[in-house]
């Protein structure tokens, strides 16, 4: 076989300096296993030591007629419609210190990308799949938090570009 590439049946030319010769050292792959426990203890220690929720009833939507309410004991983050910059600092501050994380575990030799969601919990399902299909070295690190009031996901990628 040659030195193209076989993609989806179409041939692409050989990348200019591309490694195919044995000499060329190996490509390490993102320590994923050093980042993933992390992820774990950053977003659980950020949305638990929160101030305490309002001891106030807090209602929903009007359209659904659903009052949920919150007991002055509980801690943890918790939903706030009227506080929208709290509410994005959550995502900020999170997605600011895992990157800042991924560069320290491997200096060189990647770009990162992280991404967050805060939602309302409102006791809905909800199924979510990942998958990374571009190199072997390539990485992706996914965590979710929950309690009685939002959900957080963190995904994290790791993406080899040299």
């Amino acid at each position: 076989m040659s030195s193209s590439s076989r993609l989806n049946g179409a041939l692409s030319p050989p990348l200019p300096g591309s490694r195919s010769g044995a000499s060329s050292p190996p490509r390490t792959k993102f320590p994923a296993d050093s980042l993933r426990p992390y992820m774990k203890t950053i977003i659980s220690k950020s949305l638990t030591d929160q101030e305490k929720c309002p001891s106030r009833p807090i209602e929903r939507t009007a359209e659904r007629r659903i009052l949920v309410v919150v007991i002055g004991s509980y801690t943890g983050a918790f939903w706030d419609n009227t506080d929208k910059p709290r509410m994005a600092s959550y995502s900020k501050d999170i997605s600011e210190r895992v990157k800042q994380r991924m560069m320290e575990i491997e200096p060189r030799g990647f770009k990162y990308v992280v991404t967050t969601t805060l939602s309302e919990n409102l006791g809905q399902a909800g199924r979510a799949d990942m998958s990374c299909h571009w190199e072997d070295t390539d990485v992706a690190v996914q965590e979710m938090y929950s309690n009685d009031s939002i959900i957080f996901v963190c995904v994290a990628l790791a993406i080899r570009v040299v």
